[in-house]
């Protein structure tokens, strides 16, 4: 019973210390982890990056235009990526999302694309931090995929 209580309760207290970001000009959002500080918005209004510089972790988000479908620019990031020296670990795409991951150097990234409201749109999040910090990284990956969503649809 105290657990329960004290998971009802403090679930709430500890969300509010996550902030949030919305980007007028693609419609999208996504809420931002404790301790991560905002780089401001980008010169041309795509997205923003946020660093926990500490932690050596980051969280970039943007927009831009899809030519193609979200699986093309999803293997094509994937594709690119690797010719980077990333070994892609996982990649797994809809036609409404795509998610990849990869390894290299003792860092990881997770990288999710959803289509915007428009359907001629995508908005990519990624995340990029140690390797040795995946377990505790993995709720907050859970957190931002869940919270990165098209808005205005």
């Amino acid at each position: 019973m105290i657990i329960l209580f004290l998971l009802v309760f403090t679930t709430p207290a500890l969300a509010q210390y996550w902030g949030h970001y919305t980007n007028a000009r693609f419609g999208y959002a996504i809420d931002v982890p404790p301790d991560f500080e905002g780089n401001g918005e980008a010169s041309d209004g795509a997205g923003q990056a946020f660093y926990r510089t500490e932690a050596e972790q980051s969280l970039e988000a943007w927009g831009g235009p899809m030519d193609t479908g979200l699986d093309a620019l999803a293997q094509s990031l994937a594709a690119d990526n690797a010719a980077l020296g990333w070994g892609i670990t996982m990649q797994t795409s809809t036609p409404q999302w795509a998610t990849l991951s990869g390894l290299r150097d003792r860092r990881s990234f997770f990288q999710r694309l959803i289509v915007l409201c428009d359907g001629k749109s995508y908005a990519s999040m990624r995340v990029d931090f140690p390797t040795a910090d995946l377990n505790a990284v993995e709720p907050v990956l859970q957190g931002l995929a869940r919270s990165f969503v098209a808005e205005g649809c």
